[in-house]
């Protein structure tokens, strides 16, 4: 399935909860990365897929090191504090 059709009707951020899955989380990176029903953003697309990598998403991790490639130091630092806000926020 190609990603836009995984990433269609994903709310980014709406009802993601500490108990969603790697899948889950990982269409929520290809939304934010293909910029299908939210505004194409790359850092929060590497956050999504780093916190999918964490709950076990093998594809996440690919599409997590294509985006890393494309962001400054500085865009990965930020995407990493997201993804640490966010897991302490869940906790």
């Amino acid at each position: 399935m190609p990603y836009s059709e995984m990433a269609m009707d994903v709310a980014p951020e709406t009802g993601i909860g500490p108990n969603a899955s790697g899948e889950e989380l990982y269409r929520v990176g290809l939304a934010y990365s293909t910029g299908v029903g939210v505004n194409a953003d790359m850092v929060a697309a590497h956050k999504w897929f780093n916190l999918a990598v964490l709950k076990g998403s093998e594809d996440a991790r690919e599409y997590r090191q294509q985006i890393a490639d494309m962001l400054s130091s500085e865009e990965i630092k930020q995407a990493l504090r997201s993804a640490r806000d966010w897991l302490n926020l869940m906790n």
